[in-house]
């Protein structure tokens, strides 16, 4: 088992490995995080921070060549550059690991905002009014920024945010949420004049704040059947520039609606591997509205494995023993939180939702950094975690807003 990357995200989908199987993942980064550094999950081959992409790949295929004539080694990744990087790399990698994920050309379209819009109207999956800014092409002696036909207030994202990665300015972030068309024009000029040439995305604002948003997790098998689809209501999210939008809280709970929605868009594209969907509830109309699809399981899988689906047995079933399961949309309702209850609960307004939050509290909130054998070291670095994301939010975000802005 084989892990690309660090953090969050990588760390919980070592702890799902051993949970389930006992297994301890070799994890080939840059630079690694200490709570994995410490893990009984993880074994950690940190190359430095100066390490190339190629370095990546040699590390991959030398650790490979190391494990010669045992079992077939799995490779998940868990950030979109990584996933692309195996992409790229398919033909190195593939004689020496078993990797379930898309297509180069699926993946291209998917990971593509303006593309996932296009598709999701394609395939009757319902999703917000949106609009593309191409700064592909050269810029003119009195070029001006395009205007939109989208009523202000509005979102706006790189299409791709690898593209966005290398490029930097000042008022940099993950989304902006503009108000009136200066703002626009102004920002539009700010990400064109800073060198970036790729496609921004401007999208209806659906109103409500982070306890309107969902997360679904999907995985899909080698014969393109959908054997998990798991959602969580939003309850926090982060609201620092570079992690916007990133669940803090989400209590596991099943959204009618868009899990069909999921699962007809993974069906129609040749999906294959884990997906991660960011969806909002609109209030107008009461419809789960998609925004986008990570390739990937995304940096909060844990809350799937803490509601009863190991995230492990699904793609282990899959791509190692390549065998059918029954598929999984049910599991228990838990509370996933990174930050502490009071802190969670400033956010939480509605009476009913606030009700709902202590009633599931009281059954235990699921803690991604705490995991038992990894002992006391990891429950107190969960609770150093609580504390700088209750700095980061009166700093950030002080006090809950009707928009999440």
């Amino acid at each position: 088992m084989v892990l690309l990357g660090t953090g969050l995200g990588v760390y919980t989908l070592a702890r799902a490995f051993h949970e389930e199987y006992g297994v301890v993942a070799t994890v080939v980064t840059k630079v690694g995080v200490e709570p994995m550094r410490r893990s009984v999950t993880c074994d950690m081959r940190e190359l430095g921070g100066d390490a190339s992409d190629e370095d990546l790949i040699t590390a991959l295929v030398d650790l490979a060549g190391e494990r010669q004539g045992g079992r077939p080694q799995l490779l998940l990744a868990n950030a979109d550059s990584l996933i692309q990087l195996m992409s790229d790399h398919r033909e190195r990698l593939a004689p020496h690991f078993v990797m379930p994920i898309l297509e180069a050309d699926t993946l291209e379209q998917l990971s593509d905002k303006a593309e996932f819009a296009r598709l999701c109207t394609e395939h009757g999956v319902a999703t917000p009014r949106t609009e593309v800014i191409d700064l592909s092409a050269p810029r003119g002696e009195g070029w001006e920024p395009p205007r939109t036909e989208i009523p202000f207030p509005l979102v706006m994202k790189a299409a791709r945010t690898a593209d966005m990665a290398g490029v930097r300015f000042a008022g940099k972030k993950k989304v902006w949420f503009l108000s009136e068309p200066a703002e626009l024009e102004e920002l539009v000029r700010a990400i064109a004049d800073a060198g970036y040439t790729g496609r921004l995305i401007v999208q209806e604002l659906i109103p409500g704040d982070d306890t309107a948003e969902g997360s679904l997790t999907a995985y899909t098998d080698a014969a393109g059947r959908v054997t998990l689809l798991c959602s969580a209501r939003v309850l926090l999210g982060e609201h620092t520039p570079d992690a916007l939008g990133r669940p803090a809280a989400m209590i596991t709970t099943e959204f009618g609606d868009a899990l069909p929605q999921a699962r007809a868009l993974l069906e129609a594209t040749g999906y294959r591997g884990f997906a991660n969907f960011d969806v909002k509830r609109d209030p107008r109309d009461g419809i789960w509205k998609f925004f986008e699809v990570n390739p990937r399981i995304g940096r909060n899988n844990f809350y799937v494995t803490s509601a009863g689906a190991n995230v492990s047995r699904f793609v282990v079933a899959d791509a190692i023993e390549h065998r059918e399961i029954e598929p999984v949309t049910r599991v228990d309702e838990i509370l996933y939180s990174l930050v502490p209850m009071p802190l969670l609960m400033r956010y939480v307004r509605d009476p009913e939702m606030r009700r709902w939050v202590r009633t599931v509290a009281r059954r235990g909130v699921r803690n991604p950094w705490t995991y038992g054998p990894d002992g006391g070291w990891a429950r107190r670095y969960a609770r150093i975690v609580g504390l700088n994301h209750v700095r980061k939010f009166l700093r950030y975000y002080p006090k809950p807003t009707d928009s999440g802005f």
